[in-house]
């Protein structure tokens, strides 16, 4: 319940991986696994963010 939790709040942009990680009581790298596991995004930027950074 914990990881199903962390990973709603980190796809609302309420936490990061570390802290959603925290929250499930899991490592950084296995919380990235739950994301993959839930199909959500591992990247918290917009297609705006991306390009503004690019130029």
């Amino acid at each position: 319940m914990r990881i199903a939790a962390a990973i709603k709040w980190y796809e609302l942009g309420r936490v990061s991986q570390a802290k959603g990680a925290e929250i499930a009581g899991v490592s950084h790298s296995a919380f990235i696994t739950a994301l993959s596991d839930a199909r959500v995004s591992p990247f918290q930027y917009t297609v705006e963010e991306l390009k503004k950074g690019i130029e």
